[in-house]
């Protein structure tokens, strides 16, 4: 079990697309590859900005793997970029909790 946080930086412009892709489609698409939502947010100082954090259960690089070469990704990624790609970066960091964590 292990935790992820990412860092999205939208492109000018596509921080809506970005936020309407994952709640009509990432975070459902997900669950079915193992990973748990636990929190999304859009940054009050750059609020083209998207950060959330992730549960895995097993192997991260396996579930990432299935996800981004699931069928109803690519399409719902194709879809959503129809007037240009929605990010810009990403930055991405694995975390284990420590034995004082509220999250296990």
């Amino acid at each position: 079990m292990s935790y992820e946080l990412r860092i999205y930086t939208a492109n000018p412009g596509k921080i809506e697309a970005l936020c309407a892709r994952f709640r009509n489609h990432t975070v459902a698409l997900f669950a079915t590859h193992n990973m748990e939502s636990i929190g999304y947010w859009v940054e009050d100082a750059h609020p083209n900005v998207l950060t959330y954090v992730i549960k895995h259960s097993g192997d991260p690089a396996k579930n990432w793997e299935a996800f981004i070469s699931d069928p109803k990704w690519i399409a719902a990624k194709a879809a959503s970029e129809v007037d240009g790609v929605l990010v810009e970066s990403i930055d991405s960091r694995y975390m284990t909790p420590t034995d004082f964590s509220a999250l296990k």
